[in-house]
């Protein structure tokens, strides 16, 4: 399953009516009445009863029922506060899981990227998320140097959505800046630019507006947030042991997550750090192809695991 952390509700009834996909592309397009939320915000809880049925959703979409009751492991940021650590577990009890087991996403994200994290080697993943960005370097199975900070996909959006508000006098929702960033988005100027044409309601007159943006601008927007992710790489950096160091001229670093697609982000780090810097093959699933080896090999990797069934 590959499905956007996105809930519809009827507020009135408060009953489900759409997730995933189907409630995404109802976002700024419903009755006041149906509201189309996400239930975690920079990598945390933010509605727990929200949470809580939309992972019974998913649960009973890949089949289980209350005499099925499967172990699941969660990916979570590593700045998740103990707190919320809790939180994620109950929702996932209550939800209709056996046991939740938590496991951290850089850690995720090497084992889904195929990186001998368990060899005296130095491997180094940043993953950007939609509320997060985490970078780690890894040797001999464990986190040796971790930044993470709550800074995302979703900032950079926000970023576009303000821009265009306060630049244009422009209201554009987060699904218009999403796709804003997919189309004229980068980390650092490219060869081959193209503008592109963006619609939305003019907020003195309220009437539909079209305007051009151009990539310069889009880059201007979204300079804080993608700045924010490069400091948090280069301070991951200053954190390792030197030995470790000289390993990452060698093996460069590995960039997983939705936020590792704009354009350019891996040249800007490449550019910043002086590493080489390797977008993996399939960013998006990589830390959940990470949790499924760690399921297939439970025993053996058990001991990465965050925290275990009480």
């Amino acid at each position: 399953m590959n499905e956007p952390t996105v809930i519809a509700l009827n507020s009135r009834t408060q009953d489900v009516l759409a997730m995933g996909h189907e409630a995404w592309h109802m976002i700024g397009r419903t009755p006041g009445y149906i509201v189309a939320v996400r239930p975690l915000r920079q990598g945390a809880i933010t509605d727990f009863d929200i949470t809580q049925r939309m992972l019974r959703l998913l649960l009973h979409r890949a089949g289980t029922s209350r005499f099925n009751r499967p172990r699941a492991l969660i990916c979570v940021p590593s700045a998740i506060t103990a707190v919320e650590r809790r939180a994620v577990e109950e929702a996932a009890r209550r939800a209709g899981a056996a046991g939740a087991y938590l496991i951290e996403q850089p850690m995720a994200a090497a084992i889904g990227a195929g990186l001998p994290i368990h060899e005296p080697v130095g491997n180094m993943v940043v993953d950007i998320g939609g509320g997060t960005t985490e970078t780690a370097v890894i040797a001999l199975g464990g986190i040796v140097s971790l930044q993470a900070i709550r800074v995302g996909s979703f900032d950079i959006d926000t970023a576009i959505q303000t821009y265009i508000r306060r630049e244009y006098g422009i209201a554009v929702g987060e699904r218009t800046a999403e796709e804003i960033k997919m189309a004229i988005g980068s980390a650092c100027p490219l060869d081959e630019e193209i503008k592109a044409e963006v619609r939305g309601r003019d907020l003195m007159s309220g009437l539909p507006k079209t305007v051009i943006l151009s990539p310069n601008e889009v880059r201007q927007a979204t300079e804080e947030a993608v700045g924010a992710i490069v400091e948090s790489v280069l301070r991951c950096l200053g954190q390792a042991p030197p030995e470790l160091a000289q390993d990452l001229i060698l093996q460069g670093i590995h960039l997983v997550g939705g936020g590792g697609l704009l354009q350019g982000m891996a040249r800007r780090l490449s550019d910043e750090t002086a590493l080489p810097v390797r977008l993996v093959d399939t960013p998006l699933e990589t830390v959940v192809v990470g949790a499924g080896r760690c399921l297939d090999s439970f025993d053996s990797l058990k001991s990465m695991f965050i925290s275990s069934e009480r």
